[in-house]
């Protein structure tokens, strides 16, 4: 019993006695370290805040800018003639033109076969031939009959009888020279001309088929132009006048010049739009620009003077477009902006900004506010001459 009591003892003493050792080390460790952390304190302080980026800066520039206005439309003929058929049942002969081709005032399109219309007019002709015939026959009695009517040898109601025989003769004559004539009018007919210069957009025509009168053959963009029919809104409309020169662009990026020539006097009033016609030049000038197509375009309605930066000073976060400006300190405050139109790689600033404001340019999409920065000066363009030394 006592020689386990003597071990237990002798256990915890070794127990307490390596604790006081472990101890006793770690407060020599310490003492050093408390020592040196003044110097270190006092090290730290003494060392400059290093810049976060090298950066390049700008000062916003008032640049002059075209005022526009965008909106949507359809491009479309400015008319399209139906060119069709005058005669009832005549056959194809030849058709000259085909789609696409350029055509002018009067020139022939297509020909009928003239055949049955020859035999009518020569049919015609024979009928004016026999009717002029029994016109001077009819007339040479009622002449004789006139003599004969003081003498007694012929009663009234015969002279009268001649009398009509005659007239009815020379309504005979006239009669035939009607049918005569509109026969010649159908011989006429038997070639489609072209009732304007332009050029053509649709054909049904086919050689051998037989139309009857009023079937449309061709369709003709007259005069070659086109229109571009734009949708400007109500609120837009009164900014719009005729003669305004636009930038009409197509689906597949063609752009052409053209000019309003009308406004719409009505406004839809299920989309609250007026349609704006816009002139476009000649079709066969402009290849990428075809009736149908859909387009956009602006508007220039003049020029004017607006604050603006580089766009690679602009930083988009969260939705938002934010500038970077250089404070005194050299750190950088974030601002908040709007923008405006664009030309080039300029940008309008629409939020007012501080006086004599430096905006940075190179490294502006990797500061947050309150960074410090090292401002260098913007490198040369390319070409710029280089100054002697």
């Amino acid at each position: 019993m006592n020689t386990k009591i003597k071990r237990s003892t002798l256990v915890i003493a070794a127990i307490v006695l390596l604790l006081i050792v472990a101890g006793a080390f770690f407060a020599m460790k310490k003492k050093p370290d408390a020592a040196n952390a003044p110097a270190a304190a006092k090290k730290a302080g003494a060392a400059p805040a290093r810049p976060t980026l090298t950066v390049t800066v700008a000062q916003p520039e008032q640049t002059e800018l075209t005022m526009t206005l965008a909106a949507n439309g359809n491009v479309a003929a400015w008319q399209e003639a139906s060119v069709g058929s005058e005669s009832n049942g005549l056959r194809l002969a030849e058709v000259r033109v085909n789609v696409g081709d350029v055509v002018k005032r009067g020139q022939v399109l297509a020909t009928f076969s003239p055949e049955t219309i020859n035999a009518d007019v020569a049919q015609a002709k024979a009928s004016l031939a026999e009717a002029r015939a029994n016109a001077a026959d009819a007339a040479g009695n009622a002449a004789r009959a006139r003599t004969l009517e003081k003498t007694g040898a012929l009663s009234q109601q015969q002279i009268n009888q001649y009398q009509t025989t005659e007239q009815t003769a020379k309504a005979k004559v006239e009669a035939a020279e009607a049918v005569l004539a509109a026969q010649q009018v159908r011989g006429r007919n038997t070639q489609v001309l072209a009732p304007d210069d332009g050029v053509i957009s649709s054909r049904t025509a086919t050689v051998g088929g037989v139309v009857s009168a009023g079937t449309e053959l061709f369709k003709l963009i007259r005069q070659g132009r086109l229109e571009w029919r734009a949708e400007v809104t109500s609120a837009e409309l009164g900014r719009v006048a005729v003669g305004t020169p636009v930038l009409v662009v197509s689906a597949s990026g063609a752009q052409v010049q053209g000019k309003v020539r009308s406004i719409a006097p009505t406004v839809d009033p299920q989309t609250r739009a007026a349609l704006v016609y816009v002139d476009v030049p000649n079709v066969l000038q402009n290849t990428g620009i075809k009736a149908g197509m859909f387009a956009r375009g602006d508007f220039q309605l003049g020029r004017s003077n607006a604050w603006t930066v580089p766009q690679a000073s602009i930083v988009p976060r969260d939705g938002f477009n934010f500038l970077l400006v250089l404070q005194p300190d050299n750190r950088v405050t974030q601002l908040k902006i709007e923008t405006g139109r664009r030309v080039g790689d300029r940008v309008e600033v629409l939020t007012k900004m501080p006086a004599n404001a430096r905006v940075v340019v190179q490294g502006a999409g990797f500061l947050n506010d309150g960074d410090l920065v090292r401002v260098v000066d913007a490198p040369a363009p390319a070409g710029a001459p280089v100054a002697a030394k």
